[in-house]
């Protein structure tokens, strides 16, 4: 995980030159006595270099300048300005932090200069370094090549208190994401419901509280749809509950619920063979439920929130759930399962239903890697946002504007739900290929009641096959952000 640390601009001398990127929004960077001193340093090449590349200090524009004198490395210039003018914002300063943080990444230690109205932004540029050198390494052998040299970054601002302080939440933000990264990408063969249980325990030490459902208790409670997905597997089922208690003493928690299908083999109703591996991803929603609750335990968020993730790996055998089985739901509800690949949704059917029933939360927000339709139909580029309220919806809207991590509400109704009754059941676990994300959905609406309720389907997001500014390609950690900022507007009130 890259350091970060905040500090004035260093001197610049030959015996300890320095790897250097300055972010400019658009031309005020020029003014920047940092500018003017690495310009000196470079007899003026800086400036050169600007007028001829036509640098503007636009976003996404950078600029290099290798070995410019002996006190000096490299130089980068990283535009974060808005071509229409706007005023500077934290996704686009997390964007240059970013950038910036890849192309010093050969050298093991760098400056990154946030100086005028960027300083402002200083800890956002710093959580989109971070974010940017993220790398899964685990299980590279020693003669591998890592993809960064960069360890530490040291953010050279004026003030250094007020970035300090801003950066506290960030760096708890940044550790939820990665903890979502590192879940997500790990393979299926170490991370199954009992390991991942074990790595949710570890946060008893942030004072987060765990409990944990084995086979025996979710038996007992009757979690049949759960079970029913996780038969056909060796490796047996968990729910785990992770409480933080930072808000009244006594007043509705905030629910978080996610999907933990360690490895999703479709079942009887098996995937295709191409593609399959990615299928190890399939608990990106219990992942992002996990790595929100260590952000918020690490800020010490003043609010209520619990986190519930079933998690059970779906797989052949002599014992696995058929075609054509019905289950009987905790909720009393029974299902009639024609799919074995629609998994997620029993899981989440038992889960949210306990949830509700047990924390009477104020609101429940599920996340789940839950359809090939939506990203059909959103690409990478939104999650899928279903809601029975417009005004949970908006929130998380809005929430999800403010860190880049985009929704889209999708339509519900009644002529969608007609479309999963079943002849012989109570429902059944599919409708059709034509809305079927749209389908899912009406589905695990059917466990929430009148709580209010929105379902987060992050299948196109959570895990994507191009590099970002503040993520290299595969695990994103999409949806810890987001929920951290909703959870902020709820903070002292839940």
């Amino acid at each position: 995980m890259l350091d970060i640390t905040f500090g004035p601009f260093p001197a610049l001398n030959a015996e300890s030159p320095i790897a250097v990127a300055l972010l400019c929004n658009g031309t005020e960077g020029f003014q920047a006595e940092q500018f003017a001193a690495l310009d000196a340093a470079s007899a003026g090449a800086l400036k050169r270099a600007v007028a001829l590349k036509g640098f503007k200090g636009e976003a996404g524009q950078t600029l290099s300048l290798l070995a410019p004198s002996e006190s000096v490395s490299v130089i980068v210039l990283v535009g974060c300005g808005a071509k229409d003018g706007s005023a500077l914002n934290a996704v686009a300063a997390e964007n240059a932090g970013g950038d910036a943080a890849k192309a010093l990444g050969e050298f093991e230690k760098a400056v990154i200069v946030a100086a005028g109205s960027v300083e402002a932004f200083a800890a956002s540029a710093a959580l989109g370094a971070r974010l940017n050198r993220y790398d899964f390494d685990l299980y590279r052998t020693q003669d591998a090549t890592p993809r960064t040299k960069l360890a530490s970054v040291l953010v050279a601002v004026s003030d250094t208190s007020v970035a300090e302080a801003s950066w506290a939440a960030c760096d708890a933000v940044s550790r939820g994401v990665i903890l979502t990264r590192n879940l997500v990408s790990e393979p299926p063969n170490i991370l199954y419901p009992e390991t991942f249980t074990a790595r949710i325990e570890e946060l008893r030490d942030l004072g987060l509280e765990v409990e944990v459902l084995d086979e025996a208790a979710m038996k007992e409670l009757g979690f049949g749809a759960l079970l029913g997905v996780a038969q056909g597997s060796s490796q047996r089922p968990r729910t785990v509950i992770v409480r933080h208690n930072g808000g009244v003493e006594g007043a509705a928690p905030l629910a978080f619920i996610g999907k933990g299908v360690t490895f999703d083999s479709g079942g009887i109703s098996i995937k295709p063979a191409a593609g399959m591996d990615e299928m190890k991803t399939d608990m990106g929603g219990a992942a992002t439920v996990i790595g929100l609750m260590s952000a918020l335990a690490r800020r010490n968020a003043p609010v209520n929130a619990v986190g519930v993730v079933g998690l059970v790996e779906n797989m052949l055998s002599g014992d696995a759930q058929r075609p054509g089985d019905i289950v009987k739901s905790y909720s009393g509800k029974t299902i009639e399962v024609l799919n074995t690949d629609a998994e997620g949704r029993l899981v989440l059917a038992d889960v949210l239903a306990y949830a509700r029933e047990r924390f009477a939360p104020k609101l429940m927000i599920d996340l789940a890697t839950l359809t090939g339709a939506i990203v059909v139909s959103l690409g990478a580029e939104h999650a899928g946002l279903f809601s029975n309220s417009d005004e949970l919806a908006a929130g998380l809207t809005t929430a999800g504007n403010k860190v880049d991590e985009k929704v889209w509400r999708m339509p519900m109704g009644e002529a969608y739900d007609r479309q999963i009754r079943s002849d012989i059941a109570d429902m059944k676990n599919i409708g059709g290929r034509p809305g079927s994300a749209i389908l899912a959905a009406q589905f695990l609406q059917r466990f929430v009641g009148d709580t209010p309720w929105a379902h987060l389907d992050i299948a196109g997001t959570a895990w994507k096959t191009m590099a970002s500014s503040i993520a290299p390609k595969g695990a994103t950690g999409f949806g810890v952000r987001l929920l951290d900022n909703f959870v902020q507007t709820h903070e002292n009130n839940a």
